[in-house]
């Protein structure tokens, strides 16, 4: 039986030291960037026993990108993140499954090691191919977008000044076997699918396209009914945009409509009956828009930016009004208000909370997090370039909530809807074509929102936020 097994090696080792290798050819790209920030308060109530300090810490990340060129048209792309962490400090859990913002590793792995892409790009006579783990919920303008790594099949094809596409990709999967190894045994489908089809335009000075995204949304099934239903439904987004460069003037806009339903599918469970108004059914409507502006006379430049984002009525339970359409983790137009970096380092700035009752979903928090979210947003802003290498940039925001959340006590109303005024001032020095230094302040003075229903001790403290940045693309 050995000397079996000692010929049927040699054979294999004949066979593969016979065959050809096969080149391949390895090019990287990436990022590495290392920050340090201070901010004034962590969150905007007033506190007299300490219970809001500062924050200050350094953090940092490594992005790697490698395209393994098989051969011309065929290329395996990978992307990791690395040491994504702040300087010093505790390790998160090992043991936590939930994946970290943007990513396809956990916030451990991070810290260490998650790889976000793995896919193959084949460019054929009639289009190009992709499978497996890439860059997903990207399209149109950066407004709205969360550059999020999915699993999904891609093709595109380009015709004259036209490209065309279709995706199909999964952002959920629960089937058996799969959710019996997460605790749910019982449940044969709560996945959660998706289907695109784009149009793009490009020409030299415009560019305009429409995106349709269609969404299979069974993960609410067997949900905990003190939060939400145990419903089944879909969704469709449609995603226009438009580019355009008029001499020194920069125009863009998108838009993001999202129409749908739930439809409860154990009505026995009584407690979201009144919450529905007696209906069986929650209907989906969000809107987001928002146009951009930017003058560049070389030396100096001017914009603006308009932005809307729907939020969800508190008094219309079988409707969902906001939430799904927002600006996106991508779009960050603050330092402090609406900024996802200073969310996933600091966490929400959080205000007081409403009475309501946990029943109905709450109590809830007046908090700003990382995203424009059930906002009316506005933004002035000015460079100079002193230099080539130098370039500096204030800007003025002002943000005001949509809808408040609801009150229940007794004759309380919320305290207003601003969420208040932010100055940012930024300098950015290119040391090398490759590296970068950029040094920021930022005020944020705080809205009434934040006061959440009337009541006299709700006082509030504006905030303050320091930063500096150095990076390195390759």
């Amino acid at each position: 039986m050995k000397r079996f097994w000692l010929v049927l090696l040699s054979l294999g080792l004949i066979v593969a030291f016979s065959t050809s290798a096969m080149a391949v050819d390895v090019k990287f790209s990436g990022e590495y960037y290392a920050a340090g920030m201070y901010l004034d308060k962590t969150s905007f109530y007033k506190s007299s026993t300490g219970g809001n300090p500062s924050t200050a810490f350094y953090y940092q990340r490594l992005r790697v990108r490698t395209d393994f060129v098989v051969s011309p048209g065929l290329t395996l792309i990978t992307r990791a993140d690395i040491m994504e962490r702040a300087w010093g400090a505790a390790r998160s859990s090992a043991t936590s499954t939930a994946l970290d913002t943007l990513s396809a590793g956990t916030k451990a792995e991070n810290e260490n090691i998650a790889f976000d892409w793995a896919y193959v790009s084949y460019t054929s006579p009639i289009g190009i191919f992709a499978a497996g783990y890439q860059q997903d919920r990207a399209w149109g303008t950066v407004f709205g977008d969360n550059s999020y790594p999915n699993a999904k099949i891609t093709y595109t094809a380009k015709i004259g000044d036209v490209i065309l596409g279709a995706q199909m990709g999964k952002d959920s999967e629960n089937s058996v076997p799969y959710g019996a190894r997460n605790g749910l045994a019982t449940i044969a489908d709560q996945d959660r699918n998706f289907y695109n089809l784009l149009a793009v335009y490009k020409a030299k000075t415009f560019e305009a396209g429409v995106l349709f995204k269609y969404i299979d949304d069974r993960t609410g099934r067997n949900a905990n009914l003190a939060t939400a239903p145990n419903a089944a439904g879909w969704a469709l987004a449609s995603l226009p945009y438009a580019k355009a460069q008029l001499g020194p003037v920069a125009l863009q806009a998108e838009v993001i409509y999202v129409y749908g339903k739930q439809k409860v599918e154990d009505e026995s469970k009584a407690l979201w009956v009144p919450r529905l108004n007696g209906n069986d059914t929650i209907d989906v409507n969000n809107l987001s828009a928002w146009v951009d502006v930017t003058a560049d006379f070389n030396k100096f430049y001017v914009g603006g930016s308009l932005a809307y984002v729907s939020g969800d009525d508190p008094g219309t339970p079988d409707k969902i009004e906001g939430g799904l359409a927002n600006g996106g983790l991508d779009y960050q137009p603050c330092l402090i208000m609406f900024n996802a970096d200073r969310n996933y380092w600091v966490g929400g700035l959080n205000g007081y909370a409403n009475s309501r009752p946990l029943a109905l979903g709450g109590p809830q928090t007046a908090t700003n997090g990382g995203e424009v979210n059930n906002a009316y947003f506005a933004q002035l802003r000015a460079g100079v370039r002193p230099t080539d290498k130098f370039d500096i940039m204030a800007s003025f925001s002002y943000a005001k909530a949509d809808k408040t959340l609801a009150s229940y006590n007794a004759g309380a109303t919320w305290e207003g809807r601003d969420y208040g005024y932010e100055i940012d001032v930024t300098g950015t020095y290119k040391i090398t074509n490759n590296l970068s230094y950029m040094l920021g302040a930022g005020y944020f003075m705080t809205g009434n929102y934040y006061k959440a229903e009337t009541a006299t001790s709700h006082d509030l403290n504006d905030d303050y936020m320091l930063i500096n940045k150095l990076t390195l693309t390759f």
